[in-house]
């Protein structure tokens, strides 16, 4: 990757951390072309009126491109770049604003059961072959899940082609935060996707942060790290145990699913809600970790210690398990560098990025940890990355502690009534969740895009499903366990 594109582009004046730069039609079509290059990624595209907004990132640099949309139209960076093909069709369902050249322009969030929406019809794409036949599942499935639409076409027991259709879940959260105050848009924030309540609030809190010009105090800053680590340490137990599951070994999620409630009650505990829903807001934290909160993670870690490393040794000592995760729905490097893809499904392809070790923002840059990257890109990689990754967490949860004890008390700081743009990127843990926010003068939300890991990573379940066999599909989605509802927005 060749260093200074993104510079170029924004201009060398620039110094904020993610500088917006308007852009000529020229301009962004040259964009095309460097993302098909792969010189620079695609972290999200959105559109609010007539200027449509690209955040991009190159090494350790980031930008966001906004470019006019000339009597309604911008042109397509998916005809270029695959990836931006969802984000696109979203932009013409949400705003009506055409991407000119666009190769597949039909509807992705509206299913026609929108006030003067266009989704009123959903044309699959065709497959043509001898003896192939078709397989619909969803939207509504079997157990609790979310909904989501998946056509498979297969030879045999073969899956020759898997498509999506998703927006099941939208709730028009980015219009809803519109116009409203800051505390009332973070609490909307933190229901984008509820498995991922504390990074989502968290980013909010950043974005909302830097428009005011403030940082939480010190002690709500590893308060936050605190709660983002808890949460990734109880769904990836959840992960783990329902890849088992999948795998017809339900011993295994019956001891991850126990792990997990240990999580949720210890989470509890300390912040008085099992899922610690709007417990980060603007200008620092709602509440104080609770006086036995401490006692009850320290014993949280005592018992994960304790268990974890024989059921990782039973995971892996299981031939029955290995014959169906090892090999099984492989995620090529090349489609995750294409795709940007974050979290344990890029991490396991080889797609070393982690936002907490590359943004090193809300104190991350002063804990230590690494970053688990594994190549096989198959499903026994993905739980492995997670396994690691649950090691990493509990290394920092316990830093996090010991700097808990030298770090005062203090209530959030109040944010000033003042217009801003703010940018998060925060490491939920499915991947990067970015948050980009602009506050009117009065102080109130005047527009919030949010993305989440699941715009990338959704597609790339299309390409890993293929020539596996049909009854592997449950076991390559959860080894995924993509959003819905974070996708939806």
């Amino acid at each position: 990757m060749t260093e200074g594109v993104l510079t170029a582009l924004t201009g060398a004046a620039h110094t904020a951390r993610w500088p917006r730069v308007a852009v000529v039609a020229a301009t962004w079509e040259e964009l095309g072309d460097l993302l098909a290059a792969g010189t620079v990624d695609l972290v999200s595209l959105w559109a609010e009126e007539s200027v449509v907004h690209a955040a991009l990132r190159e090494g350790t640099a980031t930008a966001i491109l906004s470019v006019n949309a000339t009597q309604g139209r911008f042109p397509s960076l998916g005809r270029h770049h695959p990836p931006a093909l969802r984000l696109e069709r979203a932009i013409q369902d949400l705003t009506g604003l055409v991407a000119d050249g666009i190769p597949d322009g039909r509807p992705w969030l509206d299913h026609g059961r929108w006030a003067g929406g266009t989704g009123t019809s959903y044309e699959f794409l065709p497959v043509e072959g001898e003896g192939l036949h078709q397989i619909p599942v969803g939207p509504v499935h079997a157990g609790i899940i979310e909904p989501g639409h998946f056509r498979f076409t297969a030879h045999g027991e073969t899956v020759v082609r898997l498509e999506q259709r998703l927006g099941y879940t939208h709730k028009g959260t980015a219009g809803l935060m519109r116009g409203a105050d800051v505390s009332h848009a973070a609490r909307l924030a933190g229901r984008v996707s509820g498995d991922a309540t504390v990074a989502y609030a968290f980013a909010f809190a950043l974005a909302a942060e830097q428009c005011a010009g403030i940082a939480a105090p010190a002690r709500a800053q590893w308060l936050r790290i605190l709660m983002a680590e808890l949460e990734r340490l109880a769904n990836h137990l959840g992960d783990i145990g329902a890849i088992c599951n999948d795998a017809a070994f339900a011993i295994l999620l019956a001891h991850f699913g126990a792990l997990r409630e240990r999580v949720l009650r210890a989470s509890s505990a300390a912040f008085g809600h099992r899922l610690m829903m709007d417990a980060i807001i603007p200008g620092g934290v709602a509440r104080d970790i609770a006086p036995d909160g401490v006692a009850a993670i320290e014993a949280l870690l005592a018992t994960l210690h304790h268990q974890l490393p024989r059921l990782v040794r039973t995971y892996d000592e299981t031939n029955s398990l290995q014959d169906r995760t090892v090999s099984t729905g492989i995620v090529r490097a090349a489609w995750a560098r294409q795709f940007a893809a974050g979290g344990f499904i890029g991490r396991a392809a080889g797609r070393d990025f982690d936002a907490r070790r590359c943004g090193a923002y809300g104190g991350y840059d002063e804990l230590a940890f690494d970053v688990p990257v594994l190549e096989a890109g198959d499903v026994n990689a993905r739980v492995w990355v997670r396994i690691r990754e649950l090691e990493q967490s509990m290394t920092l949860i316990a830093q996090v502690l010991q700097r808990l004890r030298a770090a005062p008390w203090q209530p959030p700081i109040p944010l000033p009534a003042r217009e801003g743009e703010g940018v998060a990127l925060v490491e939920s843990f499915r991947g990067d969740v970015f948050l980009w926010l602009r506050l009117s003068p009065d102080g109130r939300v005047a527009a919030c895009h949010f993305r989440d890991p699941s715009w990338f990573q959704w597609p790339l379940l299309e390409a890993a499903i293929e020539n596996n066999i049909v009854a592997d599909f449950p076991l390559c989605n959860k080894s995924f366990n993509c959003a819905y509802s974070g996708h939806d927005g």
